[in-house]
């Protein structure tokens, strides 16, 4: 599920910034300025909304259900847009010049260009999704489909016995490893990307 929301997240952040920084049509800034807008949303006005919809598509224990309203993410289309503007102009105009279109732009010199970025927008939404306890709360009502976070309050909340503290905190520490695998795999690139002069 982290990973799937991290993945998910960083692809359409990515794309949707480079259609707004790098493509001219009618209500481009009006777009970003919906996107943005979001941002002043709280979790709790659209979490009925986007539970009605999963519902009605039959996507309740599911992991596109789990995933999929997860994935759009104004923060990170911002975190985008702001470093793509940083780019000189120049560079798209000499990759025009060679022949490449806007596909071949992005995929061999934004992307590249944006390695740092993603690193770091990757570690921050890997643990956002890894942390994920409400939206998996409503959703799943399957054992198989519970979060690692659920399952750690299950085990610490026990109705009428008391709570096997020795499992619950060997279980914490188990959910502790995968956050911290990524953090120590990719701290040099998030570092870099948190830092950079371009910021």
């Amino acid at each position: 599920m982290a990973l799937g929301i991290a993945i998910g997240k960083i692809i359409i952040s990515f794309l949707g910034s480079f259609a707004i920084v790098y493509f001219r049509f009618p209500g481009r800034g009006l777009c970003f300025s919906i996107i943005f807008l979001t941002l002043m949303l709280p979790v709790e006005v659209r979490i009925f909304p986007t539970y009605q919809v999963v519902s009605s598509l039959n996507m309740l224990d599911t992991y596109p259900g789990l995933i999929l309203p997860l994935t759009a993410s104004a923060t990170a289309v911002f975190l985008f847009r702001q470093f793509f503007m940083t780019i000189p102009g120049e560079i798209m105009q000499a990759a025009q010049v060679d022949g490449a279109g806007p596909l071949r732009f992005m995929v061999d010199i934004l992307l590249p260009l944006s390695r740092t970025n993603i690193a770091a927008l990757f570690v921050i939404l890997f643990l956002y999704g890894w942390n994920q306890y409400l939206w998996p709360l409503l959703i799943t009502t399957e054992e198989n489909m519970y979060t690692i976070v659920m399952g750690i309050s299950r085990a610490a909340n026990v109705a009428e016995t008391p709570p096997e503290w020795n499992l619950v905190l060997a279980t914490v520490v188990l959910a502790i490893l995968p956050p911290v695998i990524v953090i120590l795999v990719m701290q040099k690139q998030f570092v870099k990307g948190l830092i950079e002069q371009e910021k």
